[in-house]
């Protein structure tokens, strides 16, 4: 891999980890902040109306590391079950169901 390809992969991993750490820091501050009585009773409507979707990065930096970890034919052949050959052919509404199938990959194999 070139001296540009591993600075790009390494530039996009850096952007998903930000990504996570936000959402992560935004889930803390509405879990701590308000009343507690506030923030039971409008805990559960939140969750329901305010799924946060995935991102194609966060797609991309999960299916990046199954196929470092010698998953690449199980990839490639996840991204042809949804009608693509590479991941930013695939509708965004797709990125769950793809993600939920990106996890048996490498698990009991």
């Amino acid at each position: 891999m070139s001296k540009m390809a591993e600075m790009a992969q390494t530039i996009e991993e850096l952007r998903t980890a930000a990504a996570s750490i936000n959402a992560a820091a935004d889930w803390l501050y509405q879990q701590f902040s308000g009343d507690d009585n506030k923030a039971q009773a409008t805990e559960t409507p939140t969750k329901k109306e305010t799924k946060p979707e995935l991102k194609l990065e966060e797609v991309r930096a999960v299916l990046a590391e199954k196929s470092r970890a010698g998953h690449t034919a199980e990839v490639r052949s996840l991204l042809k079950k949804y009608g693509a050959a590479k991941l930013s052919e695939i509708d965004p509404a797709n990125y769950e169901a793809l993600m939920k199938d990106a996890e048996v990959i490498g698990n009991g194999s």
